[in-house]
């Protein structure tokens, strides 16, 4: 009997061993090019973000990442589409800090459940406000803009890429912490409204620094100071906001997120690409080079801040009276 027993025990040995070989090569994999839905228009920092990704994704995966911009009420439409996509992974969304604050401020245009209608993939980056000025203004520091900003209250107007937009809520942090009047000019996108403080129609604006490093660079607009906690390794000079008005920080960042009901298969799968593209040197330095930070944050770590991110922004459009027009 032993003699039968041992070539079972051999087959069941060898089953066992055979077992993670298996579950490679059932690992999930996509079967069509990968749509990534940015939700904005072109030129904006999710758009930026979402294309360097893309490119290093395809290779990964075996498909190629095609960059879908469907901007429209500050990234709720793209949003909504990405929700109501097919949850197979062959349809991501590229959120930001918008994603956070929108249903505060769009309640009746939300029509999708933010924590519900989706499941986070991995946090790709961070990056910090930039306040910046038109080099025209007799400014040089955080201090002597709030210096002519409490002599003449509502006299500085602050251009933005519409209400609701990261430059407006990062503006209205910045007032509110620094107990100031300045005027809030919405445009129709960041592009818009940069050009304006460049022309000097407006004075301010306080949008992502990814974004508007080529205008610092060409000495259009002038930095005084950067929202992050720390300063920015791009721009070691520059002070933070904080360091004049204290308990100030306002980053933007930006995440991947699928459809909810996507497999845990292809959570890993996506999740363990981004992983390596992000923790890259090469990928640093892009980011690096823009005053931006790659900083990978896996699914369930991602969730959890995107929760904190939502309570922290949420009270911001609150004591702000944000409300959509």
């Amino acid at each position: 009997m032993t003699q039968f027993l041992k070539p079972a025990l051999a087959g069941m040995i060898a089953a066992a061993l055979a077992l993670p070989v298996l579950a490679q090569a059932a690992e999930w994999a996509p079967t069509k090019p990968i749509r990534l839905i940015v939700p904005f228009p072109p030129g904006g920092s999710n758009d930026i973000v979402g294309r360097l990704v893309a490119a290093d994704l395809s290779p990964l995966l075996g498909q190629q990442v095609v960059v879908d911009n469907r901007g429209g009420a500050g990234g709720i439409i793209g949003s909504e589409i990405a929700a109501n996509s097919q949850a197979d992974g062959h349809t991501l969304l590229i959120a930001s800090v918008a994603f956070a604050y929108n249903p505060s401020i769009y309640k009746s245009l939300v029509r999708f459940d933010p924590e519900k209608s989706f499941k986070p993939i991995a946090m790709i980056g961070t990056g910090p406000s930039a306040l910046t000025v038109n080099p025209k203004l007799a400014v040089k520091t955080t201090k002597d803009l709030l210096d002519i900003a409490k002599a003449k209250p509502g006299t500085l107007n602050y251009a933005t890429a519409g209400i609701g937009s990261f430059q407006h809520l990062s503006t209205e942090m910045f007032k509110l912490l620094a107990k100031i009047d300045i005027t809030h000019i919405p445009f129709k996108g960041g592009g818009p409204a940069m050009a304006d403080v460049i022309a000097g129609n407006t004075q301010i604006t306080m949008g992502s620094l990814l974004q508007l490093v080529p205008h610092i660079q060409s000495n259009r607009l002038r930095l005084l100071a950067v929202g992050s906690a720390k300063r920015n390794s791009a721009f070691p000079n520059t002070p933070t906001v904080a360091e004049t008005v204290p308990g100030y920080e306002a980053n933007n960042w930006w995440g991947i997120l699928a459809p909810a009901g996507v497999s845990p298969d292809i959570v890993r799968r996506l999740e363990a690409a981004v992983s390596k593209v992000v923790n890259t040197p090469e990928m640093q330095k892009k980011f690096d080079s823009q005053g931006a930070d790659a900083e990978y944050k896996n699914s369930a770590d991602y969730a959890k801040f995107i929760k904190a991110e939502t309570v922290k922004w949420s009270k911001v459009v609150r004591e702000a009276g944000i409300k959509a027009e």
